[in-house]
């Protein structure tokens, strides 16, 4: 199976969404959280401190400092604003309680773990470790200098992340692939920024031998490794290595779920995408302009770590009569052309298209986003609230919210610059902006979600699109949200 096989199969439509009658097993729901029976396990101190460096300027490019000098504060402070537990839901009807995290989710399923290795971190054993966010600690699975890769490099921090794709497939069936890339995105610019909140920076690596990183963590069947992020500056407390014998931990997996159902399609893409190759990049997306030029973009002094732990994901917006301005959209779309920095980011793949609903200064329509020069192309006039929530296989709240988004990516240019591989590649970016856009509209008192189910071909049509110049990967709403009475701190 290529890319292009799995992307058409997994395709919604009317009659798709008929063909397929998905009864989801509450009794065989994965277990969101991965454990390691039988290794030792580290605190992570409680409580680590606020990255007070406004998260504008950290999206913007901006490194803050950390009072922290050991590793454990350092790794506590690291993951608690990117990966920990943020909040709890309690469902009315059971009482039962469920977790929310820093980084966001399809479906709140979380398939993404991180795993680390560590060289020289002052006051912390060298070794790899996999981070459990329901305690806030680190199993360690192993001491010592471990065999590396290339693609790990000789950072005194290396994350491997990986998906566990049955957590997605449970719900989502073989479309699931798709969102468990898209989580990936969420989790590595999670990582990534608030690595630059504390002062360090990082590069990701797409590119290695799958295989090989299975088997030099040891990972258990169900996990897949998909991008290695190392960390790197001199906020990182570090001393010499460590030159002890190096021991395997190693651990007993837990079993998320009684039964695990295969789909086949899933196995076949991920298959494919293990081969990578590097060829012409081909031709980008064209560069062009628009009527419409931005204003200057509004800012906001609230704090990178007071937004990261109070990013939500909507569960509906207010809709009415009340707007955002476009001084506000100017700096979330700033926001979000910032520079990735990773192996397969050196240029974009992803465009923006929006559906203009209550922006005060913007007409009703449907606009292309060009960033060269910060402007929007008007490409359709009138109100778009209807069809944006059509799209949006009829869920309100893309059309509820002040702007909506679809992201548009060139999957011909990734796959002739990266084969098969290139598929992984554009779903990251996709993503990573999506995180971006959810840390702009906290900030700016708004609110966002991520919306993975659409009609494809039907948003191709609206937009006048043709797929071998972009195919629709992720939506995308912003404005107002709704109170959520679930919702605890």
């Amino acid at each position: 199976m290529t890319w292009r096989e799995y992307h058409e199969a997994t395709k919604h439509s009317v009659e798709s969404l008929r063909r397929v009658r998905h009864v989801l097993d509450w009794s065989n729901m994965p277990d969101p959280f991965r454990y390691y029976e039988g290794v030792p396990v580290l605190d992570l101190p409680a409580d680590p401190p606020v990255p007070e460096i406004p998260v504008f300027d950290v999206l913007q490019g901006a490194t803050g400092t950390t009072p922290v000098d050991s590793g454990s504060a350092f790794l506590s402070q690291l993951l608690f604003y990117s990966a920990a537990i943020s909040a709890f839901k309690r469902v009315p009807s059971t009482g039962e309680k469920y977790a929310l995290r820093v980084n966001p989710s399809s479906g709140n399923l979380h398939p993404t773990e991180f795993h680390f290795l560590t060289r020289g971190l002052k006051g912390w054993p060298d070794g790899l470790y996999h981070y459990d966010p329901s305690r806030h600690m680190a199993e360690q699975r192993g001491r010592g200098d471990f065999e590396t890769t290339p693609a790990t490099g000789s950072a005194p921090i290396v994350f491997v992340l990986t998906s566990i794709v049955w957590r997605e497939t449970w719900k989502y069936g073989k479309r699931a692939y798709r969102y468990c890339l898209h989580d990936m995105g969420h989790a590595w610019q999670a990582l990534a920024l608030s690595a630059r909140a504390i002062g360090c920076e990082h590069i990701a690596v797409g590119d290695f031998v799958d295989d090989h990183v299975v088997r030099m963590l040891r990972l258990n069947g169900d996990e897949w490794p998909m991008l290695i992020v190392s960390l790197y500056g001199e906020s990182i407390p570090v001393h010499e290595a460590d030159a002890a014998e190096t021991v395997w931990f190693g651990g007993e997996a837990n079993q998320l779920s009684k039964e695990t159902i295969v789909h086949p399609p899933i196995d076949r893409i991920h298959s494919a995408t293990k081969r990578s190759s590097r060829r012409s990049s081909g031709t980008s997306f064209s560069t062009g302009s628009g009527e419409i030029k931005l204003p200057s973009p509004a800012s906001s002094a609230r704090s990178f770590g007071a937004v990261a732990r109070m990013r939500r994901s909507a569960l509906d917006f207010m809709g009415g009569k009340r707007l955002m301005s476009l001084a506000e959209l100017s700096a979330i779309l700033a926001i979000a052309a910032q520079p990735l920095s990773a192996d397969f980011a050196g240029t974009r793949f992803i465009q923006l298209y929006l559906y203009a609903h209550r922006v005060d200064g913007l007409q009703p329509g449907v606009y292309r986003f060009w960033p060269e020069g910060a402007e929007l192309e008007q490409t359709k006039s009138g109100d778009q609230r209807v069809v944006a929530a059509a799209l949006s296989l009829g869920q309100e709240l893309a059309g509820n919210a002040c702007v909506a988004f679809s992201m548009i990516g060139d999957l011909e240019r990734a796959a002739r610059s990266y084969g098969d591989r290139g598929y992984r590649y554009v779903h990251f970016e996709a993503g990573a902006v999506g995180h971006r856009l959810y840390l702009a509209a906290e900030a700016l008192g708004l609110g966002a979600t991520g919306i993975g189910a659409f009609y494809d071909d039907e948003v191709h049509r609206h937009l006048n699109l043709i797929p071998e110049r972009g195919q629709v990967l992720y939506h995308f709403a912003i404005g107002y949200p709704v109170r959520d009475p679930r919702l605890s701190a």
